[in-house]
Formats: C-alpha cells, sequence, structure tokens
C-alpha cells in the first residue's frame, strides 16, 4: 500500500539529514583537529619533544611524610674500619677556643664519610727498567701496568671517559672539561679503543641470535649532517647498536642472518621485520595504544566505547601476566584464559568500520599474537627495547647525531659494548679496564673471554 506523503515535508526532511550529516562530519574534523593540535601530527604515536601542547603536570594529592609505620627504613649505611678505603688521623687542636688553655685528650671517636676522588688526569712517570739477557743479549723493557702500547693515557682514564660519554650520555666537551684532556684527543681515544672492541661485536650478535626472547627498535638519528637511524637488538643479556642512513629491512637482516632462528622477535608493526627468520610477536603496548586512539576518534559511539572496554583490560593483563608470581602451570591456564577472551572479542560481530579494522588486524595477524601465552619468556610487549633505546634518543636531542660515519662507527661499537657490560656487571667501567689491562700485557689476545664470559 502506498503511502501519500507532502512533498514539502519530503524535502524538509531531506534537509535536516543533511544537515545532520554534516554536523556529524564537522565534529569529527573538528575533533581531529584539537587531537593533533593536542598531542603532535602522529597523534599519540607523536614523540614527546614533538608535542605541541605538553599537559601540566596533573596536582597530586599530599600524603604524609615518611614511611608507614613499622617500616625498617633504610638510613646511611654504616661501614667499619676494616671495610674503609683509607682511615686518616686527624690532629687535635692545640687550644681550647673558649679560654686558650692547653688539651688532654679525653678519647677517640669515629665519623664516617664517603668521598669522591677528583676525576682529573693524573701525569705519571713510569720508570722502565731495560734488562739484558746474559745468554742471548736480548733487551728487554718492562712494561707500564695498565697502558696499552703507544699509547699516552691510561686504561682507567679511557674506560671512565668512554663510560660517561657512550654510556651516561655525558656530552663529549663536558667529559673533556672533567678529565682533563681535549674533546679532540678524546675522540681519538675512542676511535682505538673501538678498533680494539670492534672483534667482540660478532660473538655478542651470535648470542642474541640464540635467545628465546629478542627484541628490536629504531629511532631517528642523524650521520654527518643527513637523516638516519639508529637500531636496537636487545635481550636481557645483550645490547646491540647499529647507526645506518637506512630503514629498510636490510638491517635486520644484517643482525638476524638468513638461517631459520630459534626464539620469537618482539617488535612494533613496522614492516622492515616482516622477513625475519624467526617467529615474530607484535607489542601489545603498541595495539592497546591504537585501540584507545579509537576511542578518542569515536568517543560517542556505543559499539567503540563497548568493544574498547571489553578488549583493553584484555591487552593489559596479557602484558602483565608474565611478571606476576604464580607457578607456570598456573600461568599457562591463566594465559590461555585470556586468549580465549581477546579472541572472543575480536570475533564478535560488529558494524562500526572503525571496529572492524581493528579486528581484522587482529585476524590477519594471527601468528604473531599469541606467541607470549604459549612461552613465558617471550613478554606481550616491547619495553625491553624502549627503555635500553632511552638513552639514545636523549643523546641524540643533546649531540644531535654523530659528526660524520667514522663516529658513527665509533658509537656503535663502544655502546654495544658497554650496554651489554652494564647488563651483565654491577661495575662495567671495572671489567672494562681489566680487559684492556689483559690487552696491554698481551695485544694478541682475544678480549671477548675477558669482556663477557662468565
Amino acid at each position: 500500500m502506498a503511502i501519500n506523503g507532502c512533498p514539502e515535508c519530503l524535502t524538509k526532511q531531506r534537509e535536516i539529514d543533511r544537515l545532520t550529516e554534516e554536523v556529524q562530519r564537522l565534529r569529527q574534523k573538528l575533533r581531529y583537529r584539537e587531537r593533533r593540535e593536542k598531542e603532535g601530527f602522529f597523534g599519540s604515536s607523536t614523540p614527546s619533544s614533538k608535542v605541541p601542547v605538553k599537559a601540566d603536570t596533573p596536582a597530586r594529592e599530599k600524603k604524609k611524610p615518611g614511611a608507614r609505620e613499622g617500616h625498617e627504613g633504610h638510613g646511611r649505611a654504616a661501614f667499619s674500619e676494616a671495610d674503609a678505603d683509607r682511615v686518616i688521623e686527624v690532629a687535635p687542636p692545640a687550644r681550647c677556643p673558649s679560654c686558650g688553655s692547653g688539651l688532654a685528650e679525653k678519647g677517640r671517636e669515629r665519623r664516617l664519610v664517603l668521598e669522591s676522588r677528583p676525576l682529573a688526569a693524573e701525569r705519571i712517570v713510569y720508570r722502565l727498567p731495560r734488562m739484558v739477557c746474559r745468554h742471548c743479549g736480548r733487551t728487554i723493557r718492562a712494561q707500564a701496568p695498565g697502558v696499552l702500547p703507544r699509547s699516552l693515557y691510561g686504561n682507567q682514564l679511557i674506560t671512565q671517559a668512554a663510560a660517561m660519554h657512550y654510556l651516561h650520555g655525558v656530552p663529549l666537551g663536558r667529559v673533556g672539561a672533567q678529565v682533563g684532556v681535549e674533546p679532540g684527543s678524546l675522540m681519538e681515544i675512542f676511535h682505538r679503543l673501538a678498533r680494539l672492541l670492534e672483534g667482540v661485536v660478532p660473538g655478542l650478535v651470535a648470542r642474541y641470535r640464540q635467545a628465546p626472547a629478542k627484541h628490536a627498535d629504531e629511532t631517528g638519528w642523524r650521520t654527518a649532517g643527513k637523516n638516519g637511524y639508529a637500531w636496537l637488538f636487545a635481550t636481557p643479556t645483550v645490547s646491540l647498536f647499529r647507526f645506518r642512513k637506512t630503514r629498510s629491512g636490510s638491517v635486520p637482516r644484517e643482525v638476524l642472518g638468513e638461517a631459520p632462528l630459534p626464539g620469537v622477535l618482539v617488535v612494533d608493526r613496522y614492516a622492515g621485520y616482516n622477513k625475519a627468520p624467526c617467529a615474530v610477536q607484535y607489542c601489545y603496548a603498541h595495539l592497546l595504544r591504537d585501540l584507545k586512539d579509537l576511542e578518542k576518534e569515536f568517543p560517542d559511539d556505543p559499539e567503540v566505547r563497548a568493544f574498547v572496554a571489553a578488549l583493553a583490560p584484555l591487552l593489559a593483563a596479557a602484558m602483565g601476566l608474565r611478571t606476576l608470581p604464580m607457578s607456570d602451570r598456573k600461568f599457562k591456564r591463566r594465559a590461555r584464559e585470556i586468549e580465549t577472551q581477546i579472541r572472543a572479542a575480536i570475533d564478535a560481530p560488529a558494524l562500526h568500520l572503525g571496529v572492524r579494522g581493528y579486528q581484522d588486524l587482529f585476524r590477519e595477524q594471527e601468528t604473531r599474537l599469541y606467541h607470549w601465552a604459549r612461552d613465558r619468556t617471550v613478554p606481550a610487549d616491547n619495553n625491553l627495547a624502549e627503555r635500553d633505546l632511552r638513552p639514545t634518543v636523549i643523546a641524540r636531542k643533546v649531540s644531535f647525531g654523530s659528526q660524520s660515519e667514522h663516529g658513527a662507527k665509533t658509537r656503535e661499537v663502544l655502546m654495544t659494548v658497554l650496554h651489554t657490560l652494564k647488563k651483565r656487571e654491577a661495575d662495567p667501567v671495572r671489567r672494562l679496564k681489566s680487559a684492556l689491562d689483559a690487552l696491554a700485557a698481551d695485544p694478541t689476545a682475544d678480549p671477548f673471554p675477558a669482556l663477557f664470559d662468565d
């Protein structure tokens, strides 16, 4: 049965529908511009240094100072005279400061002080005896301890300066001012040190390849005034740095090789890692950020809000599960539960295009999303690489990159060695110095066992 309608009412309704659609479109455009002004061009992926307007730190609720009642506390740790590096006898005053009379000793008391040694270079002259063999007549000269052949600088100064610059990120000029060596001379020291240690990098690459869980990430790095990238390939005990002009997959192939490898590579969804010769686990932190971006883009859509509310806690639970104090059996049971719930949220019917697009990502990349549930050693996030790469980001902001290809290569070797030592040793500087002392005694020795063999 046909329904007769008023032509004028139909025209008005069409105009109302057109205006309603236009208002929704303008609201979305306005919301997008407001987010870009607040978060930057890349949204939530914008680096903190590029965020146009940084929000003020929210006010925190004041709490009562000090620890809770009954807390044992951590005051200054005392030490005995046997543990002290030096015991100094202080001369008593000759007269009483009040009346000027003589003083009689009443006893002694101790005062414990922690003091640092100055970092300035110390000028040392070694008197090296020259000896002649009574049998063959060969002249033998004693070696200066802790000094490399034909080196003006001692191993302690070299390792201390290298750690300050490449491990702690102290600018080169400040390092030179503290140790009393010109920056140009320091760079020559670092270049020679990198040449000595370059041979240990392949051994670290081999250990990285065999690790059950491997991480990788990259960030911008300028070399000789041109844009490039700093790559990090890391495990809990190894940090491999690469400074290259390209962001292509050739760099991961250089480190990972072509042969099939054991373990899982944890990365973001950058395509440069797609041809890795091992299993790949995508970072849930990036997926969670994309999920929250979807909610920010459509805050008024009930389907989007319900989807985010269902999936976001599951992604967060997956990332934190392996750190919880539970047995491996209980971990696997809980991991299967979370995986099942994630799959249910992904397979649920959806009408919103944004939700369906996010679901398609999980369906298409299913083989790269659930390794964390099979193996507890494989994390669901790439936080290890993110944390290890942060000092490089800070160094980039301070130094604006490397001044030459030679400098980038030196930084690559020394950062690899020092940051790997930091993961393995309580005192990486001491371990590096002992390895240099071994090289000073025998220049043909392999430094790898002295550095990384436990």
